[in-house]
């Protein structure tokens, strides 16, 4: 029987993203209802795709019936589902705290955020590379024009640099599809798995050239180094739920290396076999030690936060890196703590800002904010957290992820590099924390930052701060429910790690192979 909800993702943003645009000269009141409306029925039904993929087996929806892989695919597995879970709640609470006025500063903000949407979930769900290569144009597209969103010459001047890069990294992309295609006469990503595993020698060099072009794609979108000096700029100077927004956009990139060299580039795909082992784990560590770098050198919180943002990358990166099934586990026991933790610290850092009008989100001292309690425990909160501090879900999530590479030969460096990346991340935000709240100026004396101390200090209503408050209880949450987290990790892990669950899903088992039998089948 054919899942039609597994379509719901991407028609339900794209509809609704159309009726906004139709609808471009209406009050932004109305387009703000249209759009949290699209968010919520999105969250509803990826709630239920995420049950049904805890529960059954990989499912797959062909567009128009046609035969695979001549059709396009979508295919819904257990980490896909949980990636479209994560991506609607977190769009969701972004679009709730935009609400108030962020949503004004330009036009289309509610379009392009339901675009955005649309892309980030074609991603997760998509089946076909070239279709990914579709799916992260929308995603692009819609990203230019909110990070754009609100004007200002620093915002233009990083948004600028973020357009180049990925138009280059756009072309790039099709280069290497260009040759997988050539080579192997197919897009669909479980057919290609099947093919390189039968593809001959003399092909060698050309479809591992199109293999770590692929990468250099995804390492963009990810913001490994060294290709990750954008991030700071564009997510820094950009709205804060745009950037909250974008901190799934990173795990996008995280997301299609995973699911690419564990499929299509296995270790059981003949020529093309584990392409990337010698390559992912040390450019992830030192991915995690320049981030780490950053968020100590950093002297503005939202740029501490888009610093930690690089620090997340390289540590699901270097741990994903061990390509062990165990570790596999542990990075997706993270990937939704330090998604959710990043986006909150974004948002409350907006909300320092706005009551520190002269400033800002800079480290420099101001003026008492307006509700220092209330502000300070928020902060503290996402402090202890991203730090990785017990009782909170950070803690747990990285001693699983550092106990399960200790088999590794460089399980030293991820646990030096890891271990001591959450020690400068709390220094680093411990002395923001002091600066802001500790260090102040007399309410009379006029402060040193960008903005103007005449500016008058909003005061928050409970629906202001609800956005940033839920994204922070959900760290408690994942340790309430660790134990049946962990266990759909282990069953996630299976699904990644053995290609031969995903190929039978889409092709059928008369098209697998019998090297990959020994992983899973008969």
């Amino acid at each position: 029987m054919i899942n039609h909800l597994i379509v719901s993702p991407l028609l339900l943003p794209l509809l609704m993203g159309t009726v906004i645009i139709l609808n471009a000269n209406q009050p932004v009141a109305r387009q703000r209802i249209l759009g949290l409306s699209s968010c919520l029925a999105v969250l509803v039904m990826t709630g239920i795709l995420l049950f049904q993929s805890a529960e059954g087996p990989i499912q797959t929806y062909v567009l128009g019936d046609w035969p695979t892989p001549f059709g396009i695919v979508m295919v819904l597995d257990r980490l896909s589902a949980m990636m479209l879970f994560i991506t609607a709640l977190l769009a969701l609470l972004c679009l709730a705290h935009a609400a108030p006025g962020t949503d004004r500063e330009g036009k289309n903000f509610h379009a392009l955020f339901q675009f955005q949407l649309l892309g980030i979930n074609g991603a997760f769900l998509t089946g076909d590379i070239f279709n990914l290569f579709v799916f992260f144009e929308i995603m692009l597209l819609s990203s230019y024009g909110l990070v754009l969103h609100g004007g200002g010459g620093l915002r233009t001047r990083a948004g600028m640099h973020y357009v180049i890069l990925n138009l280059v990294g756009s072309s790039i992309f099709l280069v290497g599809v260009g040759i997988l295609y050539a080579l192997l006469g197919t897009l669909n990503m479980a057919d290609l798995a099947v093919r390189m595993a039968a593809a001959p020698a003399e092909n060698a060099a050309l479809l591992q050239a199109a293999g770590l072009i692929l990468f250099a794609v995804f390492a963009l979108k990810a913001a490994l180094l060294p290709l990750c000096f954008w991030l700071p700029d564009a997510y820094g100077f950009t709205s804060a739920p745009v950037a909250a927004l974008f901190a799934v956009m990173t795990k996008v990139g995280v997301y299609v290396i995973l699911r690419v060299y564990c499929l299509i580039f296995s270790e059981f795909a003949g020529v093309g076999a584990g392409l990337l082992s010698a390559w992912l784990l040390p450019a992830a560590l030192i991915t995690l030690a320049a981030g780490a770098a950053g968020v100590a050198g950093s002297r503005d919180l939202r740029r501490i936060t888009a610093y930690l943002v690089i620090v997340s990358v390289g540590t699901l990166l270097a741990v994903i890196g061990t390509f062990q099934r165990e570790a596999i586990a542990a990075a997706i026991v993270y990937l939704p703590h330090t998604t959710f933790m990043t986006a909150a610290m974004f948002l409350v850092a907006d909300l320092i800002r706005r009551q520190r009008p002269d400033a800002g989100s800079e480290l420099i001292p101001d003026r008492p904010v307006g509700q220092p309690t209330l502000l300070g425990l928020l902060f503290l909160t996402a402090a202890v957290a991203i730090g990785g501090l017990p009782p909170l879900s950070g803690f747990f999530a990285k001693v699983m992820m550092l106990m399960t590479v200790q088999g590794n030969n460089a399980a030293p460096w991820i646990w030096a590099l890891v271990l001591g990346s959450g020690l400068l991340a709390l220094v680093a935000l411990g002395r923001a924390g002091i600066i802001i709240f500790w260090k102040l100026l007399p309410k009379d004396e006029p402060g040193t930052g960008r903005g103007t101390s005449h500016d008058p200090v909003p005061v928050y209503a409970p629906a202001d701060v609800f956005p940033a408050a839920v994204l922070l209880c959900i760290s408690p949450l994942l340790v309430i429910f660790g134990g049946g987290i962990t266990e759909f990790a282990f069953a996630a892990a299976d699904h990644v790690i053995n290609p031969v669950h995903y190929i039978e899903a889409v092709l059928g088992p008369d098209r697998s192979l019998p090297l990959l039998y020994p992983f899973g089948g008969e």
